[in-house]
């Protein structure tokens, strides 16, 4: 068993890899733009600090604090055309316009220096003062200014060869409309365009080459950079888009009650359904099995939403029967600061019985209807004769032989309890206001907060992988037949 369990864990490693690749290649292709998504989130929560950054500087920061200004993976295959350093230009929009520019024209060189040119003259209308014109109406300059600032900032992020010739046009005419000096820069910039289709190289479009990267995205987001992250094997899941914070930080206060309602729901059933089964298989087609089967088919066909509304309208209802508090897992006002943990426990146990029962009813429906399927097959087997025929009691028959061999399909059930510690339920979580993960993942989704996801479904596959071991070690376990050895006994 040993052994068995060693190379199932060794195994482990090469399943994690692709769960990471996964996770990591979800994370970056999302939809949208994370620094956006952070600058956005930075703005709106009042961070007075960030707010005061310039919006170029602020996206330079995310940009590296999320790691962006790396390569993707250790390696990358590109045309000769392209060259290597693309990702660190930070705004996507003008990386995807350079690179439809390297597919159009092939000539890199020429291609860098034309978009030096573009940012050059950024710059210089930047500084132009809306003072500095002779011209009386001040307001129209200041207007016009600022026109053609946003005409040149948008520039960048354009391929279309007549859009560039537009754009470059506008630009000309507003230096030559108020006579500026700073007009040679456009005439620069236009005469770097024309160079960049005069010096047209596109067959190296053709030619594959491959770019190692020691130091990447994949790589940094596995093991952190040693200064602000840690990486994922650390349990550093990046920072969430929505609220700014940790992930691993927020996972770590919600799951708390998520895994507490999996847990006691799960082993509740278990304790119910175990008894429910064997009584009505060993006693089939009696008054007590047939009552039996009728009850629990009647609970599994119960949807949780409607269980637990219903619930709430009968006992959280003032007009009917106001027992248990209606929301929550503890009172508003919160625990008292004196309060001991047996108090706290006491406190907070008419908050927890409702959903306990929304949680628990269809599992133990099902689990009891599995086991009874179970045992009757087991009870009708010739091992059983022949345990009866040797004078054995009925009780030891069923509880001894007949209930061992009869596990092994709840057990498979079992295994599906650890990836549900991370996902809960979100139905009920909202129900009941439970502070879980049930309703984090609601929120995630809804807010498309994609570290958040990403963390969710890499925990949730190593928690699968975590429940189908222990689910073998439980076979073993209920019946000695199964051997995980390599010397199987005749």
């Amino acid at each position: 068993m040993r052994r068995y369990i060693i190379r199932r864990i060794l195994l482990f490693i090469p399943t994690l890899i692709v769960i990471t690749l996964l996770s990591f290649i979800l994370l970056v292709n999302a939809p949208g733009d994370p620094v956006e998504r952070m600058m956005t989130a930075s703005q709106s929560s009042g961070d007075i600090s960030t707010q005061s950054i310039a919006q170029q500087e602020q996206r330079t920061y995310w940009t590296h604090q999320l790691g962006l200004d790396l390569p993707v993976f250790y390696f990358n295959i590109h045309s000769l055309a392209e060259p290597d350093t693309l990702y660190k230009i930070v705004d996507k929009s003008e990386q995807r316009a350079l690179s439809r520019l390297i597919s159009e024209f092939g000539d890199w060189k020429e291609i860098q220096h034309y978009y030096q040119a573009e940012l050059f003259l950024e710059h210089v209308l930047n500084h132009i003062r809306t003072n500095q014109n002779d011209s009386t109406n001040r307001d129209e300059f200041k207007n016009s200014l600022n026109k053609i600032r946003f005409e040149a900032a948008s520039l960048k992020s354009v391929s279309e060869e007549k859009i560039i010739q537009y754009k470059i046009q506008l630009l000309r005419s507003f230096f030559e409309k108020y006579s500026l000096p700073e007009k040679t820069f456009v005439e620069g910039l236009q005469m770097n365009f024309k160079l960049v289709k005069f010096r047209s190289t596109r067959w190296k479009n053709y030619i594959p080459v491959i770019s190692f990267h020691p130091a990447n995205q994949y790589h940094r987001w596995l093991f952190g950079d040693g200064k602000s992250t840690d990486g994922l094997l650390k349990g550093d899941f990046g920072i969430s888009y929505l609220t700014q914070q940790p992930v691993a930080g927020m996972i770590k206060g919600k799951i708390g009650w998520s895994l507490f309602f999996t847990l006691f729901s799960v082993l509740l059933a278990y304790v119910i359904s175990i008894p429910v089964a064997i009584k009505a298989a060993a006693k089939r087609n009696s008054r007590f099995d047939r009552f039996s089967s009728l009850i629990l088919f009647m609970l599994y066909s119960l949807p949780a939403f409607w269980v637990a509304t219903l619930l709430l309208m009968t006992f959280s209802n003032t007009d009917v029967l106001n027992i248990f508090p209606a929301s929550g897992v503890k009172p508003v006002t919160g625990y008292p600061t004196d309060a001991t943990l047996f108090e706290k426990i006491k406190l907070s146990i008419p908050y927890l019985i409702l959903p306990i029962i929304c949680y628990t009813y269809s599992s133990f429906a099902f689990l009891s209807r599995a086991l009874r399927v179970s045992m009757l097959e087991i009870l009708n087997q010739d091992f059983i004769r022949t345990a009866r025929a040797k004078g054995l009691s009925e009780k030891k028959v069923v509880w001894k032989h007949a209930l061992r061999n009869s596990l092994l399909p709840i057990i498979t059930m079992f295994a599906n309890v650890f990836p549900l510690m991370i996902g809960g339920s979100v139905i009920l979580e909202s129900i009941f206001t439970i502070p879980g993960m049930g309703s984090t993942i609601y929120s995630s989704i809804d807010a498309q907060d994609y570290p958040m996801i990403v963390a969710l479904f890499t925990l949730t596959g190593i928690l699968t992988m975590l429940g189908y071991l222990f689910s073998d070690v439980l076979y073993a376990l209920a019946d000695p037949r199964i051997s995980f050895s390599k010397t199987q006994h005749a």
